[in-house]
């Protein structure tokens, strides 16, 4: 036999490794990548394989116009998305959509002439960035910020940067639209060149999405004429492609059915749990507060030992809803998707930059149950780009109506607190067969979790989570009365009924898909995670403070009159501790009634509740008044340095609250009634005064 030669085995040796590769194909390498793959442990990172470079990213991805966002309720990422749409569509624009903390900013220096940058920021709490913000506000605006180039605002290093802004904001927080006005004023003393007035929306005021069509028409204009862009009809083009998958069923391992990413769906999720990445929780305890037929409040304990989630007395807990199955047919009724609910979908970004808002493959029924926000308000704009697929001239004419005329939108869709299925239904009793599902994928928000204030303390449970909802409601009168249910605290009821022994719990005619996907929440768990807030006791308990929660405002007053009573009982010195509490009746919706009197055994005279009963007596009574009453002590305290917090409803009481502070200052210290407002104000300044408030 002759003997191989070196250039024979070099030549049978790539052989083999090429017959190898190709049969392994797929298997071992070659594997489409999934981008849900990983447990997001990393979400604040940079992601593996992504670079953190706006301008190479726009580069190699030939875009022109790029849309930052900066969200916490996944609000500010919607009208980016619309924005990016728009811009394509209406304009010839090359939009890219960012989540601003992917990208790293120190080289927006030398952001190019030609293109263009939007940002669309949120303001959250008390003035403060969203989470995904922080780094990039905290650059922006500092006071030593450094550009790639070296030079500082003197230099006017962002001089070839041309910008948009709109803000999101609620005018009854203190710091209304902070965010986008500071923001706007570092780009602008930087040298950036703004195109047209920064937009402000209103959530307070329930004008946001008016306050957003009102802003980017002009906007739209001022920028076409500054780029030179022309304006074309618009068309929809979708952003993502929908394939349904033959090769595939709802019970094949791969499908996502609910799973928030792949270690869910593969049963190995792990830790860190966060925004992206939920952990589910058993709830151990669950019961009814109110004492009352009719209305609802749940206190429910929530075990995470073993999760390594970790809470501070004062955080917040996140709890994952899905949507109610009487929504999720209604949806796919109108669609003309209920036969085929199961069927497995894949869906893929047309474009680089679009990012999928849900693992896939995955099924029609899971991506609306899990994923969508169907239950959300509608936007006048969405209907208005629906109208071209209505199922006749006349429905066609009603949406086209709807999206033009104000007015007609807020009396047949917004006062009757519609959602998008119910919109279609009013509109034609024939399906709308012709939607893409694609625009319904892009035009709807995903799915956000909803935060409560933790109403336990750490120290005294320090890995069971106390969680206190008011099961929401909102009777809509008209010719056909609409009852909207809350999505998430109707969900959260079914689960304690499932807990109570109910084998079919349908809260209010809802039912939820309470055991999750694959049955993976069975035994009743529900996807959580904890965001850590600044609404905090003083770290000296001897400190005195003091409290105003109305309602199921009290829910994080509970876990600080806790945690105090807890030292007490240990020895320690605790300071006075006032609670300002109010409801309806003490017979009917008094929240921990009981519990206070056990506090109060505990601490004694440091501990007093002061109670306000609105319908107790044809005087209505509120906490405010009760505040005023009190002002002697409050005012003592206060100049003890009592820290001073406020927990509920943000439009009325809580302003209300803060107005009566400031008189009760001025009166008690002989001020003017602007000084003691002032003094008010230093208080939030120093953070003597805390908030924790909703509208």
């Amino acid at each position: 036999m002759a003997q191989l030669d070196t250039l024979d085995l070099i030549v049978l040796v790539a052989l083999l490794i090429g017959t190898t590769a190709y049969f392994t194909k797929g298997t071992y390498w070659g594997i489409p990548k999934d981008p849900y793959a990983a447990s997001f442990a990393h979400a604040n990172g940079s992601k593996a394989g992504k670079t953190r470079n706006i301008l190479e990213k726009m580069e190699e991805s030939e875009k022109n116009a790029v849309v930052f966002y900066g969200s916490q309720t996944g609000t500010a990422e919607d009208y980016a998305s619309r924005l990016a749409k728009e811009g394509s569509s209406r304009f010839g624009l090359k939009t890219m959509v960012a989540d601003l903390e992917d990208y790293d900013y120190e080289n927006l220096d030398n952001f190019p002439e030609d293109k263009l940058a939007m940002f669309v920021l949120a303001t959250y709490g008390e003035g403060e960035p969203t989470d995904n913000a922080v780094d990039f506000y905290e650059f922006i605006t500092g006071e030593d910020v450094s550009f790639s180039g070296g030079g500082g605002s003197d230099s006017q290093p962002l001089s070839g940067l041309k910008f948009v802004a709109f803000g999101l904001g609620n005018n009854t927080y203190e710091h209304y639209q902070a965010l986008v006005r500071r923001v706007n004023a570092a780009l602008v003393k930087h040298g950036a060149e703004r195109i047209s007035a920064a937009g402000e929306g209103d959530d307070g005021a329930g004008t946001m999405e008016e306050d957003f069509l009102a802003w980017k028409e002009p906007m739209w204009a001022e920028l076409a004429a500054k780029m030179n862009l022309e304006e074309r009809e618009a068309v929809y083009e979708p952003v993502f492609g929908i394939t349904e998958r033959e090769d595939l069923s709802a019970d094949t391992n791969e499908v996502y059915v609910g799973e928030p990413n792949k270690s869910h769906l593969e049963g190995t999720s792990k830790g860190p749990y966060n925004s992206h990445n939920p952990y589910i929780a058993p709830i151990v305890e669950s019961r009814e507060v109110f004492t009352v037929k009719g209305r609802n409040c749940l206190h429910m304990e929530i075990d995470v030992s073993g999760s390594n989630l970790t809470y501070q007395t004062g955080d917040h807990v996140a709890v994952w809803p899905t949507n109610a199955g009487r929504e999720v047919d209604r949806f796919l009724n109108i669609l003309g998707l209920s036969d085929r609910r199961h069927v497995v979908i894949s869906v893929k970004g047309l474009d680089s930059t679009a990012r999928v808002p849900f693992p896939t493959p995955t099924t029609y029924d899971a991506a609306i149950r899990y994923h969508m926000e169907i239950c959300g308000p509608v936007s006048r704009q969405f209907v208005a780009s629906l109208a071209t697929f209505a199922p006749d001239d006349a429905s066609k004419h009603e949406m086209t109506r709807l999206g033009e005329d104000k007015d007609y939108f807020r009396e047949k869709v917004s006062n009757q607190y519609l959602n998008i299925a119910q919109v279609l239904e009013r509109v034609s009793d024939s399906k709308w067969t012709s939607i893409p599902f694609s625009i319904m994928i892009e035009s709807i928000q995903k799915l956000q979790p909803r935060y409560y204030s933790i109403s336990s303390s750490s120290l005294v449970q320090k890995t069971k989570i106390s969680i206190t909802a008011v099961v929401e409601e909102i009777r809509v009168p008209g010719s056909k009365p609409n009852i909207v249910k809350g999505v998430t605290t109707n969900y959260l009821l079914a689960l304690k009924q499932k807990q109570h022994g109910e084998p079919d719990p349908d809260p209010h005619g809802l039912t939820y898909a309470i055991t999750g996907p694959r049955n993976k929440y069975d035994g009743c768990h529900v996807p959580v995670h904890v965001r850590h807030s600044n609404f905090k006791l003083p770290s000296d308990p001897s400190k005195p403070i003091i409290m105003v929660g109305p309602g199921s405002g009290v829910a994080p007053f509970r876990g600080f009159v806790q945690e105090r009573a807890a030292q007490a009982k240990a020895g320690e010195k605790v300071g006075k501790t006032i609670l300002f509490y109010g409801c309806r009746k003490p017979s009917e919706d008094f929240i921990y009634k009981n519990e206070w009197e056990m506090y109060k055994q505990a601490m004694g005279d440091s501990f007093e509740l002061f109670t306000a009963f609105s319908r107790e007596t044809e005087q209505k009574v509120y906490v405010q008044q009760r505040l005023s009453e009190q002002a002697a002590l409050v005012d003592e305290l206060l100049q003890q340095k009592a820290n001073f917090y406020v927990c509920g409803d943000a439009s009325n009481m809580a302003r209300e609250v803060s107005v009566m502070l400031g008189q009760i200052i001025s009166s008690r210290r002989g001020l003017s009634v602007e000084k003691g407002e002032e003094l008010v104000k230093s208080m939030r300044s120093s953070n003597q005064y805390q908030e924790d408030v909703w509208s």
